[in-house]
């Protein structure tokens, strides 16, 4: 058989062997493989074999040096500019020829492209670190369709690296010689790629820490732009995923508006809800609001697909995206709560950060996760709960019950306790207002015994916040407090501006909690200086009810500024009976009567209060303790809940509260 047309057989079969394999070849090395037919001339007219020849295999070597584009040289300016000017400088790059052995060619003919393909993919599982991949890219014949999986592979074997030896490989697989003519080979053959593999070349390249400003990447970028309307659903989300984690630059942001605008086209053909919830994670919260809504109503029509994982899975999503969707979340709280058994842990702390970040409200959820939480308490780590308290106190949700549990525990063995579980522990449960009167004292005991062990390492911060969880309790460490009141420390948070609302505390705590050896004058001097907080609300509402009760507007007072920096919303005065309500005048002529009854009218905000038992938090807590040692009893009063009483029941309610009740309660 003539020389020629054997070449062009074997040339065809190898041809369709190749395409049955996924790969597209380009137009001009089509014709350089079938050069003995058409007469095309190139550089590879000296390789006799008419086997189809990658691009990057007809590359010389390219030497290493500090002005190489795939290599990063080192992190300083010199060197980051010449990347940088590397980048439009092509010319570094030109192919030259190589010549295969007369027996590497015969080798080649007599095998079969699918069984050099098994071969391959075989080595390629073998490997155990980057640079084993790119050894046997150099001893290899490979085809476009194998550099996706190169690079893929490599990045999975730098993830499965020992953490203290994954800078060690990555340096050693840059300084690669194969690393380089890989590279080469991706920009030759990106625009020939299917949309997949190069989504999932792109993603590997970066993930593997090759230089953002080097042509591999840009050039991987501006490919992606170019042949961005062939990506189905799953690359989108490959693509939107790298670029998640990419620094801001031109081909990026054009490449991220160009993902937008066809998310906008085709948002309503995703019908894979793994697909559609990775979207919707990896573009991140800085799309357009409309882009947004779409995906949600995606989200909403495949709703009927949604399991259990898909369900905590899009707390997560939803909080990538900074995007309150409460049919979503509604949707997902039920199929969760109905199968909360088997809960992991962080599901359950994911559902609850999101919880916070998206100001999600549902009680029931919460109740129920916190319900789940004391029925596996055991079955947790001691730092997994105290972490779980902190989300909890974080949503304002009192698991009262698991608090208690944990409050066994730590009575058992409060020596295990380091110093940040006993700032967490003791922020938790100061502003829970958790402990009652029998426990206070030993509970507070335990803690300030070891806090006493960390106070030579704990920084000036921490100590003013410990201080002050014990101060919200009741409860005066008096080493800690010792400490704290040192002028040089006390000036150094003075003059930070951090947190000074609890040095006023603090301040209020001992003059009323201690003794007269606990006061501090240094402390006293500093926050007198500090500018003082004004409180100016109207209630209209609550005035014109008590003016309807008590008949005269000089029988109760406004705005009431107390010596002790704290402010009453209304104050009432009473004669002995708590019959009569005393003007202003009045008061003024028994002042000095210790009979008289003082009345103090509080309208905190629903933040002061825990759910869902309306508990009163921390700081509350602290002010009605410190009222009623200042000769006030409390009546509070939720204004949200009392603005929608008729005026004859807010009547009603002043005068049980007032005249009838001893014990004082707001408004159910």
């Amino acid at each position: 058989m003539n020389r020629k047309v054997e070449y062009f057989i074997r040339s065809i079969r190898r041809l369709q062997a190749c395409h049955n394999a996924g790969r597209s070849f380009p137009r001009n090395e089509i014709k350089t493989t079938a050069f003995g037919i058409n007469g095309y001339k190139s550089s590879a007219q000296s390789i006799q074999c008419p086997l189809y020849v990658p691009s990057c295999w007809l590359h010389s070597s390219i030497s290493i040096s500090s002005q190489n584009t795939f290599l990063y040289a080192g992190s300083s300016d010199a060197n980051k500019q010449e990347i940088t000017n590397d980048l439009g400088n092509k010319e570094k790059f030109k192919p030259a020829q190589v010549n295969f052995s007369e027996e590497a060619r015969n080798t080649i003919e007599k095998k079969d492209e699918f069984d050099i393909s098994k071969e391959f993919f075989n080595d390629l599982q073998k490997c155990v670190s980057p640079c084993d991949v790119l050894n046997l890219t150099a001893r290899s014949l490979i085809f476009s369709k194998y550099i996706s999986s190169c690079f893929s592979t490599m990045w999975t074997l730098k993830k499965n690296t020992v953490k203290n030896q994954n800078y060690d490989e990555t340096k050693t697989m840059l300084e690669h010689p194969q690393f380089q003519q890989l590279c080469q080979c991706v920009m030759d053959e990106a625009k020939y790629m299917y949309s997949n593999d190069l989504a999932h070349t792109l993603l590997s390249v970066v993930k593997l820490g090759v230089p953002q400003n080097t042509l591999l990447v840009q050039t991987l970028l501006r490919t992606c732009q170019e042949r961005i309307n062939e990506f189905n659903d799953r690359s989108v989300s490959i693509i939107a995923n790298t670029l998640k984690g990419m620094e801001k630059c031109k081909n990026v942001e054009a490449l991220q508006l160009g993902l937008q605008l066809l998310l906008q086209e085709k948002v309503h053909k995703i019908s894979n809800m793994f697909v559609l919830q990775t979207i919707m994670r990896s573009i991140g919260k800085d799309v357009p609001l409309t882009l947004k809504r779409s995906l949600e109503n995606k989200m909403l029509n495949l709703m009927g697909h949604l399991t259990v994982p898909n369900s905590f899975h899009m707390f997560r999503v939803l909080g990538e995206m900074d995007y309150l969707s409460v049919p979503i979340l509604n949707a997902c709280s039920k199929i969760i709560i109905e199968n909360i058994e088997g809960t992991q842990f962080w599901n359950l702390m994911n559902v609850l950060k999101t919880g916070k970040q998206l100001r999600y409200q549902n009680r029931t959820l919460y109740s129920a996760l916190a319900d789940y939480a004391t029925s596996v308490f055991y079955t947790w780590k001691r730092s997994e709960v105290i972490m779980l308290l902190s989300a909890f106190e974080n949503l304002s949700i009192h698991p009262v019950q698991l608090m208690d549990k944990f409050l066994e525990e730590v009575m058992l063995h409060p020596e295990s306790l380091n110093l940040k579980d006993i700032i967490i522990i003791l922020r938790v449960y100061s502003n829970f207002n958790h402990l009652s009167s029998g426990q206070n004292q030993q509970f507070f005991d335990s803690l300030n015994s070891i806090l006493n062990k960390h106070l030579h390492e704990i920084d000036n911060t921490d100590l003013l916040r410990v201080v002050y969880s014990f101060c919200l309790g009741g409860y005066l460490p008096q080493l800690a407090l010792n400490q704290l009141l040192q002028e040089e420390i006390l000036s150094d948070l003075v003059k930070s501006g951090k947190s000074l609302s609890m040095l006023s505390a603090i301040n209020v705590c001992l003059e009323l909690d201690g003794n007269s050896s606990t006061t501090s004058t240094i402390l006293s001097e500093k926050v007198s200086s500090l500018p003082k907080e004004i409180f100016d609300f109207s209630y209209p509402e609550i005035q014109e009810a008590l003016l309807t009760l008590l008949g005269n507007e000089n029988s109760f007072q406004s705005h009431v500024q107390l010596a002790q920096g704290y402010c009453l919303d209304f104050e009432i005065l009473m004669d002995t009976n708590r019959k009569i309500a005393l003007t202003s005048t009045e008061a003024n002529q028994l002042k000095g009567d210790p009979n008289l009854k003082r009345i103090a009218v509080l309208c905190p905000p629903s933040a002061a209060f825990s759910n869902p038992s309306q508990h009163p938090k921390g700081r509350l807590a602290m002010k009605i303790r410190h009222l009623n040692q200042l000769g006030y009893q409390v009546i509070l009063v939720s204004y949200k809940e009392f603005q929608k009483l008729e005026k004859e029941e807010a009547v009603l309610f002043f005068k049980r509260q007032i005249f009838l009740a001893e014990k004082h309660l707001a408004p159910e």
